[in-house]
C-alpha cells in the first residue's frame, strides 16, 4: 500500500547543488544594478558610522589569492557590523602610480628612454585597464563598496590634496633636500622605500681586512665586511666603548685588535691560532688613527652604542655613504657620505682605485679581496650566503648609495608618531611592537624618486643649481592639478611652467615624483575631503608587512599635521602560504589563479576558506583545505535546504505558534540558538571569523541535523499539517533558519541572498 500521500515531505526550490559559479554571478550583477550598497546605507541613514578605510593595492595586474583575502576580510567585517546595526561606508581604492606600474609599461612596450609624458600617458592606460579588472573580480567576490567612485592616487582631486599636505609639511620645516644613502635599485636606477625591498639569499665575498694604526709598528684593526665593494669608501671604524677587546698575536709578526667574544670564531675563519697580548675597552681605542688599506688616506676609530659581536669582529667598518648608521656616525664626527658609486651600480674614478673603476660593486667584491691581498691587508676571506634586499621589479641587489634627495625629517615627528601607537588597538598585539620597532629605527623619510610616473615634487632650481621647495608654489600647483591633472608639470617647457607659478624664468623645475608611500599615505585626509569616510578611521586592514608600509606612512603624516593617528584599531592579515608555511612560488606550487578558484568553486566557498582560517597569521592554500572547506559549505547549505523543505506551507502570520506553547525539544533548541547568537556576536565584534566558521558548523552538524532535526522527523512528516506540534516545530524551525541565515550571511553572502 502507498501512504506517501499521507507524509508530508519536505519541499522547496532551494536546491541541493548549489551550482555557484553559475549563480552567483547573475547575483552580483542584481546588486550592481539594484544598487544594493546605495540601498544599505540608506536604510542605516542615522545609525553610527563605522568606516573602515581601504588600503589601496596596486593596480598592475590582476586580483590574487592574497587580494581576495585581504578584500574577503572587509567584506566581511562591514556586512557583520552593518548586521549589527552600523552604518558601513566603504570607499574602495586604488594605488596607480609608481615603480610597478611604470617598470611593467617600460619594459613590455620597450620604453626605455622615452619622454615622460609618453611614459605616463601608457602608465596611466595600463592603470585603467587593471582598475577595471580588479574592481570587476572584487564584485564577483561578493564584496559591496561604492564602486562607481572609488578613490584613485592618480585622480586630479587626490593629487590636489596630496600636494597641499606636502606644502604644510614644507611650511611646517620638515622637509629638506640632502645627499645621505637611500636604497638604490641599479636596475631601475632609482630609490626604493625600506618597505619596497624585497629580500632574498645570495652568495657574497666576505673579508677579514687589518687596518695598520699609525701610532703603532705592529697593530692593526680587523674588520669584518660582506660588502668589500664598500671599502674605497671607508671613513672610520666603529668600536662599543663597554665592549672587552683583545691585542691578539697570530705568529705572524702583526698584533690584530678585536672583540674579546669573536675569537674563537675569527681563529676558525682564517685557520689561525690567536694569542691574546692583552686586553682593553673599546674607549681605549677611540680616536686613534689607521691607514686605509687600499688608498692613501687615515681614519679614525670612534665608539658607537649599535657595534655588536654578533658576528665579525666587533670592529665595523665605516663608509657614511653607503648606510644608514654609517651616515648618522659619520654627521656626529664631521665624516661626508662619500659614495663612489654611479646610478648604474658601477664604481667610479672617486674610489681612488683605478683596478675597479667602472666595474659593478658585486662583480668587484672578489678583486677588491684580491687587492687587499697583494698589499698584505687580507687576513682571511670567505664565501657566504646571506639575506639581501633586491629590488621587487629588476630583481637586483640594492646598492646602498648617497643621492641628493628630497626627505621628510624624523626626528619631529618620530616621539609624537609612538606615542600614538599605544592610543590605538592592534589586533594581533604583537602589531604594536611591530611598528614601535619599525618607528623606533626609522631613517629620516626619502620622499623623492627618479621615475616619470608619479605625483612630482613641485621644486626649482635656481642657475647656481639651488633649490626651491615653496609651500606657495606647491599650493599653486596644487590649485592647477585638480583642474587638469599634474601631467602639465612634465609636459610643459621650463620657462611656461615657471611663468604659471610665479617664479623667474631661469629657474628649471625638479624631474623627482613621490614616494608611493606618500601617495598612500595621504588617504586619510585625500578620501575624508568629500565626506565619504571619517577621520579617524575605525578601522584599517591590511597585510602585516604594512606595519613598514602604510599603516606607518598613513601614522607619520597624520601624526605630523594632525597630531593624533589616522586609525582607532589596526587589524592585520598574513600571507597566502603553502601547508608548510613557505611563501607559494611557482616551484612550490604556485596557487592558481583567483578567478579560477572561483570559476571552479563559487565565490562563497573563497568566502568560507577565508572565515575559516585565522588569518592574523600566514593562511595556508591546498586543494585538500578547499575539498574540506567546500564539505562544510555543504554541511551548511544542506542544514538551510532542509529547513525550507520542513517550512512548505507555514505562513508565520496564521501558524506561528508562541514561545510558551512549544515544546521542550523546540525550547531547548532555542536556547541552544540564543549561546549560538551570542557566540557568533562576540566572534564577530573581535574579528574573530574561525570562531564563528566553527560555531556554525557544530551547530549544523550536532545540534540541528543530527539531533534536533532529526528528533522532529515524526512530528514533520506525519503529524497533520495544522497539528499544533507540527506547528511547533515549523515555528521554531523558522526563528532557526531566520538566525541562521543572518549569521552566515556576512561570510556566504551569495547563499544568504538565495535563501532569504
Amino acid at each position: 500500500m502507498d501512504y506517501s500521500s499521507t507524509v508530508l515531505l519536505p519541499r522547496t526550490d532551494f536546491p541541493m547543488r548549489a551550482d555557484l559559479p553559475k549563480r552567483e554571478p547573475a547575483m552580483a550583477a542584481e546588486w550592481l544594478e539594484g544598487k544594493t550598497y546605495e540601498s544599505l546605507l540608506k536604510a542605516r541613514q542615522g545609525a553610527p558610522d563605522f568606516h573602515l578605510h581601504d588600503g589601496p593595492p596596486f593596480a598592475n595586474g590582476d586580483a590574487h589569492v592574497g587580494h581576495a583575502l585581504n578584500m574577503v576580510l572587509k567584506d566581511i567585517v562591514l556586512k557583520s557590523r552593518a548586521m549589527m546595526g552600523f552604518r558601513t561606508p566603504f570607499v574602495p581604492g586604488w594605488d596607480c602610480h609608481g615603480l610597478p606600474i611604470e617598470h611593467k609599461v617600460v619594459t613590455e612596450q620597450k620604453l626605455v628612454g622615452a619622454e615622460p609624458a609618453v611614459i605616463r600617458s601608457k602608465c596611466e592606460e595600463v592603470a585603467r585597464h587593471f582598475i577595471g579588472r580588479q574592481r570587476e573580480q572584487f564584485q564577483r567576490l561578493g564584496v559591496l563598496g561604492d564602486w562607481g567612485k572609488p578613490y584613485l592616487t592618480m585622480n586630479p582631486a587626490y593629487e590636489a590634496a596630496e600636494l597641499r599636505i606636502l606644502a604644510d609639511l614644507v611650511e611646517k620645516g620638515m622637509v629638506y633636500e640632502g645627499l645621505r644613502p637611500v636604497h638604490w635599485s641599479t636596475g631601475c636606477r632609482t630609490a626604493l622605500a625600506e618597505a619596497e625591498v624585497e629580500y632574498a639569499d645570495r652568495e657574497d665575498e666576505s673579508v677579514y681586512v687589518r687596518m695598520e694604526l699609525k701610532d703603532s709598528q705592529n697593530e692593526d684593526l680587523l674588520i669584518w665586511t660582506t660588502t668589500p665593494w664598500t671599502l674605497p669608501a671607508n671613513l672610520a671604524v666603529a668600536v662599543h666603548p663597554g665592549m672587552t677587546y683583545v691585542l691578539a698575536d697570530a705568529g705572524s709578526g702583526r698584533r690584530v685588535w678585536l672583540a674579546k667574544s669573536r675569537m674563537e670564531e675569527v681563529s676558525k675563519a682564517a685557520g689561525k691560532e690567536l694569542k691574546v697580548i692583552r686586553e682593553g675597552k673599546g674607549r681605549d681605542l677611540e680616536k686613534r688613527a689607521y691607514q686605509h688599506p687600499l688608498v692613501k688616506r687615515e681614519g679614525k676609530v670612534h665608539v658607537a652604542e649599535f657595534v655588536t659581536a654578533d658576528s665579525g669582529t666587533g670592529l665595523v667598518h665605516i663608509a657614511p655613504g653607503h648606510g644608514h648608521e654609517d651616515y648618522v656616525l659619520g654627521r656626529q664626527h664631521g665624516l661626508e657620505p662619500f659614495s663612489p658609486v654611479n646610478e648604474a651600480g658601477k664604481l667610479t674614478a672617486e674610489a681612488g682605485v683605478p683596478e675597479i673603476e667602472g666595474k659593478n660593486v658585486f662583480a668587484a667584491n672578489p678583486e677588491v679581496a684580491d687587492l687587499l691581498d697583494k698589499k698584505g691587508k687580507l687576513w682571511a676571506r670567505e664565501k657566504i650566503r646571506h639575506s639581501y634586499p633586491h629590488c621587487p621589479r629588476s630583481k637586483t641587489p640594492i646598492v646602498f648609495r648617497s643621492v641628493r634627495q628630497w626627505f621628510i625629517r624624523m626626528d619631529q615627528v618620530r616621539d609624537m608618531a609612538l606615542a600614538q601607537v599605544g592610543q590605538v588597538k592592534w589586533v594581533p598585539g604583537w602589531g604594536e611592537s611591530r611598528i614601535r620597532g619599525a618607528l623606533g629605527a626609522r631613517p629620516d623619510w626619502c620622499i623623492s624618486r627618479q621615475r616619470s610616473w608619479g605625483l612630482p615634487i613641485p621644486a626649482f632650481y635656481k642657475p647656481d643649481g639651488t633649490s626651491v621647495l615653496d609651500p606657495v608654489i606647491i599650493r599653486k600647483v596644487a590649485d592647477r592639478a585638480e583642474k587638469e591633472g599634474a601631467g602639465f608639470w612634465f609636459n610643459e617647457n621650463d620657462a611656461a611652467l615657471a611663468q604659471s607659478c610665479a617664479v623667474p624664468g631661469d629657474w628649471k623645475r625638479g624631474r623627482e615624483t613621490m614616494d608611493v608611500w606618500l601617495d598612500s599615505g595621504s588617504s586619510w585626509s585625500a578620501v575624508a575631503q568629500d565626506g565619504r569616510v571619517k577621520f579617524p578611521a575605525d578601522l584599517y586592514l591590511e597585510g602585516s608587512d604594512q606595519h613598514r608600509g602604510w599603516f606607518q606612512s598613513s601614522l607619520l603624516l597624520s601624526v605630523a599635521l594632525t597630531g593624533r593617528a589616522p586609525f582607532k584599531t589596526v587589524l592585520t592579515n598574513g600571507f597566502v602560504v603553502d601547508v608548510d608555511g613557505r611563501k607559494m612560488s611557482k616551484s612550490r606550487g604556485k596557487p592558481p589563479a583567483l578567478m579560477e578558484l572561483v570559476d571552479k568553486y563559487g565565490a562563497d566557498v573563497v568566502r568560507l576558506w577565508v572565515a575559516s582560517e585565522d588569518a592574523r597569521e600566514d593562511v595556508p592554500f591546498s586543494t585538500e583545505i578547499f575539498g574540506r572547506v567546500g564539505d562544510s559549505y555543504r554541511l551548511i547549505r544542506n542544514s538551510l535546504r532542509i529547513l525550507l523543505g520542513n517550512l512548505a506551507g507555514f505562513d508565520p502570520n496564521k501558524h506561528k505558534v508562541g514561545p510558551e506553547a512549544r515544546s521542550p525539544l523546540d525550547r531547548y533548541i532555542l536556547v541552544k540558538l540564543v549561546d549560538l547568537g551570542k557566540a557568533v556576536r562576540e566572534a564577530y565584534e573581535s574579528y574573530n571569523f574561525p570562531a564563528v566558521y566553527h560555531a556554525l558548523n557544530r551547530f549544523c552538524s550536532v545540534e540541528l541535523s543530527a539531533f534536533y532535526v532529526d528528533a522532529c522527523k515524526d512530528r514533520i512528516y506525519c503529524d497533520a499539517e495544522n497539528d499544533p506540534r507540527r506547528r511547533s516545530a515549523q515555528s521554531t524551525m523558522q526563528e532557526v533558519l531566520g538566525a541562521l541565515i543572518r549569521w552566515v550571511a556576512p561570510i556566504l553572502a551569495f547563499t544568504a541572498e538565495e535563501a532569504w
